[in-house]
């Protein structure tokens, strides 16, 4: 049950658990569709401390703890300019991770974070708002749709050694 949830800015001294975090909610989300070793590497490289300070440190992106009393339960990281991982759309706003603890999903958690995500969207004076989503996930592709999201492209999302596509997704902020 949950009492309270809020948003909170990740703090530097707080990596490590953002990269726990940040492992787990990614194993339970794709770990039945990758080898340990392809996990592994994904992590190693996207997850790494230094990595997640690189990212922290980046004026252009912002990464928040999703808490749920008082405890971190998921993510955000949303992306503008040269931070985000495509530039193909002008003047665009990325929501590129949301991650929720799967013991935490089904109580309108995921909503609340991309809520929060689309107001910073719609504060940041960009005109799109966009994200990436992989291709055999019909269940997150019809809840952007319905927050009026379109396909406009794919890219490859690499995990190890497997290329997978995700389809990205835009909707007009202006």
């Amino acid at each position: 049950m949950v009492t309270t949830r809020s948003i909170k800015p990740v703090a530097a001294e707080e990596l490590p658990i953002l990269r726990d975090l940040a492992i787990q909610t990614f194993r339970e989300t794709f770990g039945h569709d990758n080898s340990e070793a392809q996990l592994q590497e994904f992590f190693d490289r996207d997850y790494s401390l230094e990595q997640l300070q690189k990212e922290l440190d980046d004026p252009e992106t912002k990464v928040d703890f999703l808490m749920v009393d008082n405890q971190p339960v998921g993510f955000i990281k949303l992306n503008w300019g040269q931070a985000q991982t495509e530039q193909e759309l002008e003047d665009g706003f990325e929501i590129q991770r949301i991650y929720v603890l799967n013991a935490y999903q089904g109580l309108g958690l995921g909503k609340f974070l991309f809520d929060y995500a689309m107001e910073a969207a719609a504060n940041s004076g960009k005109t799109w708002a966009w994200l990436g989503v992989w291709e055999y996930n019909v269940k997150a592709q019809r809840f952007y749709e319905k927050y009026g999201f379109e396909k406009f492209g794919e890219h490859h999302f690499e995990v190890g050694d497997k290329v997978d596509t995700d389809w990205l997704m835009k909707k007009a902020l202006k």
